[in-house]
């Protein structure tokens, strides 16, 4: 893997899963390739080992925000996703 989530915590891009969700691991694959090739740093949560985000998420994993803000569920799209990557962050004065 290109990209070390766990390890990237000012990162844009936030992937929240589960252990054995397979469309979690679908969705991990669609948000390395877009991060790696926009450039952008992303990070994963696993929901399980932290029961705020167990109950807020649920069964909508795989759950995927940039900004802060939810950008979708279950299935990432990967070209929803790069669009909203070529934005401007936060950092670049932009709004969430």
């Amino acid at each position: 893997m290109v990209n070390e989530p766990q390890t990237q915590p000012g990162a844009r891009v936030v992937l929240f899963t589960r252990t054995g969700c397979h469309l979690c691991d679908a969705a991990r694959e669609v948000v390395a390739r877009v991060c790696e090739s926009a450039g952008q740093q992303w990070r994963e949560v696993d929901i399980d080992g932290d029961a705020g985000l167990a109950d807020r998420y649920g069964e909508y994993v795989p759950v995927v925000e940039v900004d802060g803000v939810q950008q979708g569920f279950w299935h990432v799209d990967g070209d929803r996703l790069a669009r909203r990557l070529a934005a401007p962050g936060p950092a670049q004065g932009a709004r969430p």
